[in-house]
């Protein structure tokens, strides 16, 4: 059993801070949207957040040097989470070219979708199911190269590393985008229910 130092309590705390920001941004700016967009506005400012305040300096640790060896108080946090994965502590050149893509692309990603659910841009869908299928693909890309070599790099031996680390921490960023997609395909469907709707109504 791990004992929950500081640093432990230190990166939990962190995480809650940064959904309740991403509440507070989504209350005040998704005021004109409906009740489940709001929720849907929470999750993609806490996505954005942890892409760019969290994944962002991940990227930069391990491009310039590697997590382990860095000072950062930042670094702390992925030191961290490093007890649960190590391939996160040495700059493993998966785990950095995802954490590139989910930055530049992913982050943007949601950025764009904020924009697109505040304003009810056309293109919203559009954006929510690429952003999903990333997040989705990110996540498998993850961990399947270390679950095929038999995950030598997950420490499993403890409720924390496995449950909140790894199942927890990973799991909403596959139940979520799977919800979004489904959201999606339920709009898209009657959206095209209507259309067919309106052109027999016209015939």
């Amino acid at each position: 059993m791990v004992a929950l130092t500081s640093v432990t309590l230190w990166s939990l705390l962190a995480c809650a801070a940064q959904l309740a920001v991403g509440y507070v941004l989504a209350q005040r700016l998704g005021k004109n949207c409906s009740p489940t967009d709001i929720w849907v506005l929470v999750w993609l400012f806490y996505d954005a957040i942890v892409h760019f305040t969290l994944e962002c300096p991940f990227v930069y640790f391990s491009l310039t040097g590697t997590v382990a060896t860095s000072d950062s108080i930042l670094a702390s946090l992925w030191k961290e989470y490093g007890n649960a994965d190590t391939r996160w502590l040495h700059a493993d050149p998966t785990i950095v070219s995802l954490e590139i893509l989910t930055v530049v692309i992913g982050g943007t990603l949601a950025l764009t979708l904020i924009y697109a659910i505040i304003k009810d841009k056309h293109y919203r869908h559009f954006i929510q199911i690429t952003l999903c299928v990333c997040e989705l693909y990110g996540g498998w890309m993850t961990f399947c190269p270390d679950w095929l070599v038999g995950s030598p790099s997950l420490s499993t031996g403890n409720w924390l590393h496995l449950w909140v680390y790894l199942v927890f921490f990973n799991g909403i960023w596959v139940v979520v985008p799977g919800l979004l997609l489904w959201q999606s395909w339920l709009s898209l469907q009657k959206l095209h229910t209507e259309k067919k709707s309106t052109v027999k109504k016209l015939r």
